[in-house]
């Protein structure tokens, strides 16, 4: 049964610095996967970072600049390097799996409500000023 988990969530100040990791179980071709970082905060869900399988990269701008999505397909395992963290990216850090064309493609989706398939239980990330 393909599942995914996450860890590395915690509590860190203003300014501080964490790296999520997700790993995939069960995935026969992980490396054709692409895979996406989605936040929730209340009830607002919003897709942060996708790499396609290609290892093409798409960031919102909520957190570009200072995220780094990254995979390492040998490990079966999906990052997401986290810097200068402000408390409005306090909230449950969920990775998220599916195939997809491009990169930009599982970013629309996020946006639009629809997919992707395989979804992790999430890790909670708290930002304190």
């Amino acid at each position: 049964l393909v599942s995914l988990v996450e860890s590395g969530g915690g509590s860190v100040q203003e300014g501080g610095s964490l790296k999520l990791s997700c790993t995939g179980h069960d995935f026969l071709t992980f490396s054709s996967f692409s895979f996406a970082w989605v936040r929730q905060a209340d009830k607002a869900r919003e897709g942060i970072a996708v790499i396609h399988s290609s290892g093409n990269t798409v960031y919102s701008d909520s957190v570009k600049g200072r995220f780094t999505i990254s995979r390492d397909n040998a490990k079966n395992t999906l990052y997401l390097e986290m810097n200068n963290l402000k408390p409005e990216d306090t909230g449950m850090y969920y990775c998220a799996a599916d195939t997809y064309a491009r990169a930009k493609s599982m970013m629309a989706d996020l946006e639009s409500g629809r997919g992707p398939e395989y979804w992790g239980p999430g890790t909670q990330v708290t930002v304190s000023s």
